[in-house]
């Protein structure tokens, strides 16, 4: 849930922390205050696209910190704490997306999300402090919060996006990954059998091309790290005379010189040891004394050998370059690095072993690829007749709510794409599978959602549905539906035994979903989220005191001026007399009697009972 929200240099924002509740949280204030600015700001730090035009007149960033909490979101009637919080769960749900990020707290029970713009047009993405992309965070951002704004019921109109709906309802996520997988599995073997499948005459010059470049590197018997062993040889053969001259130099003054290193350090041992006899001090200066005198007349013996083995050996140098130069071509033609041509050249050897038994692999890929499909379709058809059957009860429980909300006559329906006829049928046609669907990751199904208000006229997709005011209510069911429970018992699969409810976001937030609707479907939108809110944590923007009355918590947003500059503050409501008070400037303006308080009170009794 989200648990708090800082704002700062935002718009009209200059210094704003408000903290969140479980329940149903509700926004009220006068037009332009600033109520769906906050929507905004939190949108921001949920990866939305950032301007500098937001920023603050006369600041030079705006920041914005959303702090969410795993754990178990109640009904505000049933919260554990005087405070209303409730206690972290142990699983949180960004742990898979923590993981796959690479990123540190996947276990925690707080995320924070900081976002900064910086009037430069650079903005940044924290994670707990960690530095993340947009699109990751935007990715993360689903498994928090559904944002629901004043235009992003067309969400809906997406045949994905009604697919996924129904998937959820009928708790088939896990199936339709299955699905995805198998098709994933099959795509791989057509592509690969594709490949073997190839003209004959461009599987011939294949052959004969790594046939060629096998037998380049296999003649030339490289050995790993061979290139830098073969230079060492060389460089010293190029330069016979210096090195022969500086190693004698060495053996000369450490041994064979009259006054050569090693006999003047025999000298000082000498002396070590007779002053040693006398002074203790001098006894631990012996043995490094005695190991450095050993080092040095080894070191002696070892330039002695070396001399004796340098000759000029011209037929041996020209070998080591001929040798070089035959591995830097290979290098130029098959990899940088003497590794690279030996992997290149197993990689090739097992892509011209393919191409000799092009015809014993195409058997076997002909093979894998029928079972691969007869996997696939038969889990894909089990899919469709599952998504049917659920369908039905699906259009049957959004029709349900429907009617709470005001639209007693509407009709809504789930259509399955007929590939067959070139047309639709509606949910509970027996599934048509067969050649002509079209096979995709998500399964054979394409389907569309579709209602008609009016009675007596067919229903149309989404999209065609003009009202603004009966999308936010379809919206509202359709979220109800799929991401509550009746009477808190988790709906079953339905088809099958008992499992995971649907995944559910554990924040929703409606800004102004009261967009043409007013009275007594205003109140049954209130009721709706109030239920909506049993299982989840809602934010709402409204307009509406029908709406406003059934809040858990209600914040009062207003706008203000302060030393010739605008700000917008956030007040929680915390009393039912505050509460009142704002209820009844919704009812009635800037004006309020005796009369409109007692009827905003009585809201507030009602909405509670």
């Amino acid at each position: 849930m989200l648990y708090e929200l800082h704002v700062r240099n935002y718009a009209v924002i200059d210094n704003l922390a408000v903290e969140f509740y479980p329940g149903l949280n509700l926004l009220s204030g006068e037009t332009g205050s600033g109520k769906s600015i906050i929507v905004d700001a939190l949108g921001l730090a949920l990866g939305a696209r950032a301007s500098p035009d937001i920023i603050r007149t006369g600041a030079d960033r705006a920041s914005i910190t959303a702090i969410f909490r795993c754990g178990p979101v109640t009904d505000a009637r049933r919260r554990s704490g005087s405070d209303g919080r409730t206690a972290p769960a142990s699983n949180p749900s960004w742990t898979g997306w923590f993981e796959e990020y690479g990123l540190a707290g996947a276990a925690e029970s707080e995320v924070i999300l900081r976002r900064e713009i910086q009037a430069t047009g650079k903005s940044r993405l924290l994670v707990n402090d960690q530095p993340v992309t947009a699109a990751a965070v935007r990715e993360f951002a689903r498994r928090l919060v559904e944002v629901h704004g004043q235009n992003e019921h067309v969400a809906l109109f997406s045949r994905d996006a009604q697919m996924d709906l129904l998937d959820q309802f009928a708790g088939l996520e896990s199936t339709v990954e299955d699905v995805a997988v198998l098709f994933k599995r099959r795509s791989a073997l057509e592509r690969e059998m594709e490949s073997v499948g190839q003209d004959e005459q461009g599987r011939l010059r294949a052959i004969d091309l790594l046939s060629f470049q096998l037998q380049e590197v296999e003649r030339a018997r490289l050995q790993p790290g061979e290139d830098a062993q073969v230079e060492g040889e060389r460089r010293v053969l190029a330069n016979l005379e210096k090195v022969r001259a500086a190693a004698s130099s060495a053996f000369a003054q450490l041994y064979e010189d009259e006054d050569s290193v090693c006999s003047r350090l025999a000298t000082v041992n000498r002396a070590a040891e007779e002053l040693a006899r006398y002074e203790a001090q001098f006894g631990p200066y012996l043995e490094p004394l005695a190991n450095s005198r050993a080092a040095l007349e080894d070191l002696a013996l070892f330039l002695r050998d070396y001399l004796g083995r340098l000759e000029a050996n011209p037929a041996r140098l020209e070998e080591l370059e001929d040798r070089l130069a035959l591995i830097e071509r290979l290098k130029r033609k098959y990899g940088g690095t003497i590794e690279e041509i030996l992997e290149f050249s197993e990689r090739s050897r097992n892509q011209l072993s393919g191409l000799l038994h092009a015809d014993e692999r195409r058997d076997e890929l002909a093979a894998q690829l029928e079972r691969a499909s007869a996997e696939y379709r038969k889990l894909a058809e089990e899919l469709s007749r599952k998504r049917r059957t659920a369908a039905g009860k699906f259009a049957t429980r959004v029709r349900e709510e429907l009617s709470q909300l005001g639209m007693e006559k509407t009709s809504f329906e789930v259509y399955f794409a007929d590939p067959g006829n070139g047309g639709a049928e509606a949910a509970g046609a027996t599934s048509a599978t067969g050649p002509q669907l079209i096979e995709s990751a998500r399964g054979v199904d394409q389907i569309e959602l579709r209602m008609s208000p009016n009675p007596g006229e067919e229903p149309r997709p989404l999209e065609r549905i003009a009202s603004g005011g009966e999308l936010s209510r379809l919206m509202l069911a359709l979220k109800t539906v799929v991401g509550t429970t009746r009477d808190g018992v988790a709906d079953k699969p339905v088809d099958g035994p008992a499992g995971p409810s649907p995944r559910l976001a554990p924040t929703f937030i409606f800004d102004e979903v009261d967009a043409g609707i007013g009275g007594r479907v205003a109140e049954q939108v209130g009721q709706r989220l109030k239920r909506l809110s049993r299982n989840s944590q809602v934010l709402c923007v409204t307009h509406l005191p029908q709406i406003a009355c059934f809040a858990d918590h209600h914040f009062y947003v207003e706008k203000f001026q302060r030393n010739g500059r605008t700000l917008t503050a956030v007040k929680h409501l915390e009393n039912q007399r505050d509460r009142a008070q704002e209820l009844a400037r919704m009812l009635s303006g800037s004006r309020i009697t005796d009369a409109v308080l007692k009827h905003a009170t009585d809201m507030l009794k009602q909405a509670e009972m």
